[in-house]
């Protein structure tokens, strides 16, 4: 399998390295193995000539015309944590002409995959219009605001979508490029997975902190509040909207536009994350179920088994 990554300047370090050390194992195991050779070939290349890192590291990168067609173009993260840090790196003239180059790539055929913040850059690039995608959790309100046709489900760690592929949160990157390995060969994908210690993650679900979300909007962060202060007796629609002076339908409206889930959901995921903390702390499940307003145990335990994929004996090990 050909490959190339597309480095720019702030990239995230991490992501890169991630991405570059994963595929340089597998060729690594498949030599000793008795490979003749690699089964990766992977060219980092560039806008400019020189890139310098977000930790300031500087590289070589080759630049786009010495490209041999990849079967796979990947784009790591930029360094941008925050909203307004990404909205300014979007504007860079070199992210803008490396969209147009995602652009050309994908129109001869080359197929595109983006990791953590670099699904912004397909995103912004039209590549990912009325297709399924994730991306950071953390940034996906704004990446929902901002990129309306895209289908968003940033509770999927990998999302294949046509020729594309898209990554959630950071290590994501090793999720991606054990995604990518496992197209030319599973079982050394496997085999990478388990030298590097690389673990199964499908879902970032679990992984989301509600209230880290709920600061993307004025009226979600008041409802926040106001559901932390009500998960005792329990959701009201009616009741919420009430207090924080808005109609049950405007209410609906941005929690859906925000966080592309009901108010409902997003209380009932504040109802998992108390919870989850409550076991981690050792506190009986009766009394947890009591304060996170289950009159029966058997339904809290039956809500963290769904959201979770864990039983709560599983969650207080993991967590011990």
């Amino acid at each position: 399998m050909r490959l190339a990554v597309l480095a720019l300047d702030g990239i995230f370090d991490t992501g890169l390295t991630a991405l570059l050390d994963t595929f340089s194992t597998a060729n690594e195991l498949a030599s000793i193995q008795g490979s003749s050779r690699p089964l990766f070939h992977v060219q980092v290349v560039g806008i400019r000539p020189q890139v310098r890192t977000a930790l300031g590291l500087t590289m070589e990168v080759e630049p786009p015309d010495t490209l041999r067609k990849p079967d796979w173009l990947v784009v790591p993260a930029l360094n941008a944590k925050q909203p307004a840090q990404l909205l300014e790196a979007l504007k860079r003239d070199d992210v803008i002409a490396a969209m147009a180059q995602l652009r050309t790539w994908r129109s001869e055929g080359i197929g595109l995959a983006g990791a953590c913040i670099g699904t912004f850059l397909l995103a912004e690039a039209g590549l990912l219009d009325g297709l399924e995608a994730t991306t950071t959790w953390s940034l996906s309100p704004l990446f929902r605001q901002r990129y309306p046709d895209v289908r968003l489900d940033e509770s999927r760690m990998i999302v294949p979508a046509e020729q594309t592929v898209t990554a959630g949160a950071a290590m994501g990157h090793l999720d991606l490029a054990l995604w990518l390995m496992r197209q030319a060969s599973p079982e050394m994908a496997a085999l990478v997975a388990r030298l590097m210690l690389i673990d199964k993650r499908p879902s970032q679900a679990q992984y989301i902190i509600p209230d880290f979300l709920a600061h993307a909007d004025p009226l979600i962060e008041r409802f926040e509040r106001w559901a932390r202060e009500h998960l005792a007796t329990g959701f009201s629609l009616q009741g919420a909207a009430k207090a924080l002076s808005v109609t049950p339908r405007t209410l609906q409206r941005r929690t859906e536009a925000v966080l592309g889930k009901s108010p409902l959901a997003f209380f009932q995921d504040m109802r998992v994350e108390r919870a989850q903390h409550l076991v981690s702390i050792g506190q009986d499940i009766e009394k947890i179920a009591s304060e996170v307003g289950y009159a029966e145990p058997a339904t809290l335990r039956n809500l963290l088994k769904r959201h979770t994929g864990r039983t709560v004996k599983e969650l207080r090990a993991e967590l011990q």
